[in-house]
């Protein structure tokens, strides 16, 4: 018997015969594994080759056919600005956004809806965010960045959300948001590049989101008793590292 022969891969079996004893070669049983799964392997292969392939899909389709509405209900503090300034909240909405727009005199409420001409769908949002945000008291000017850029946000909450206050603390925690003639405000407003509206106890914060979460900080730590000077120094050394990093 050959000890050579046994480092082969092949399984050799001994055969008694009468002349003598034969070595018969016996296929691995690996060898068949390894076909069946590279023929598997291929199959896979040409399967996800066929990837299907849809065309677009129009406006009308993603519409589902029926116009949507949005309904942005209007306080009465809000009557005067908003027919005064109707003018400039309808022509972009209508010439912009093709979509249509009203004020309902019996629910009070700006109600905007699609039309066949509208092609964007998130046109709806957008012309819903924007009414929205000159409801809260934004200027015009301000609230009509919403819609032209997508990275910008609202953000809103109560002055009793940070720190349950009440009578003249409460008072004195919204006068020192605001500073004297607004000081603090406009300065905040500033190093943060947001747009910042008191209304009562909400306060209504505009613009993106990095800029909110530096805004709302430093309003918070003004409602928790800390001085402006403060809050000015730690804003502008926040305001100067986002600057770097960008």
């Amino acid at each position: 018997m050959d000890t050579g022969n046994s480092s082969t891969p092949d399984v050799c079996a001994a055969v008694d015969s009468g002349s003598g004893s034969e070595f018969i070669k016996v296929k691995s049983k690996k060898s068949h594994k390894r076909k069946r799964d590279g023929v598997d392997m291929d199959a896979e292969d040409s399967v996800a080759c066929k990837r299907p392939q849809f065309p677009p899909i129009s406006g009308d389709k993603l519409k589902g056919g029926s116009d949507e509405m949005r309904k942005i209900p209007v306080p009465a503090h809000r009557y005067t600005p908003l027919k005064e300034n109707w003018l400039k909240i309808f022509t972009p909405i209508v010439e912009n956004l093709q979509l249509q727009v009203r004020f309902n005199l019996k629910t009070r409420n700006v109600e905007i809806k699609t039309c066949k001409e509208t092609q964007d769908i998130s046109s709806l949002t957008r012309a819903a965010d924007f009414v929205k945000a000159f409801v809260l008291g934004f200027q015009v000017e301000d609230a009509l960045a919403l819609m032209r850029l997508d990275e910008l946000f609202l953000e809103s909450f109560d002055v009793t959300d940070v720190k349950p206050l009440k009578g003249d603390h409460l008072s004195r925690a919204i006068g020192r948001i605001a500073g004297k003639g607004g000081k603090t405000k406009f300065t905040i407003e500033n190093v943060t590049k947001t747009r910042i509206v008191l209304a009562e106890t909400k306060i209504h914060i505009l613009g993106s989101f990095q800029n909110i979460k530096m805004a709302r900080t430093a309003i918070c730590n003004l409602i928790l008793g800390s001085p402006p000077s403060k809050v000015y120094g730690n804003i502008r050394a926040v305001a100067s590292r986002a600057a770097e990093r960008f």
